[in-house]
């Protein structure tokens, strides 16, 4: 019964992934969790994937209102650096 709940490191690694955009089942979960008891270094992965998370998460927001188009001097002064290469 519980061989069918042992995973290996790179099945627990490809559940953390999917647990990060809430695409992991409950089975997978409950797998996952067994896993970390015998492996340490998946429960440090999956730790360090999610606070990397967090962090990009945060950081997307503020850079959302940012506008990061070229302005119509600078596309013209690239289209003629462009064209003098030629």
């Amino acid at each position: 019964m519980f061989k069918s709940l042992k995973i290996t490191c790179d099945e627990a690694t490809a559940i953390c992934d999917k647990n990060q955009y809430g695409e992991a089942s409950l089975k997978e979960l409950v797998k996952l969790n067994i896993h970390f008891i015998r492996c340490r270094i998946c429960a440090v992965y999956t730790k360090q994937n999610m606070k990397l998370s967090k962090l990009y998460k945060g950081y997307s927001k503020g850079c959302k209102s940012i506008n990061h188009c070229m302005s119509l001097e600078d596309k013209d002064a690239l289209r003629k650096a462009l064209e003098e290469s030629k």
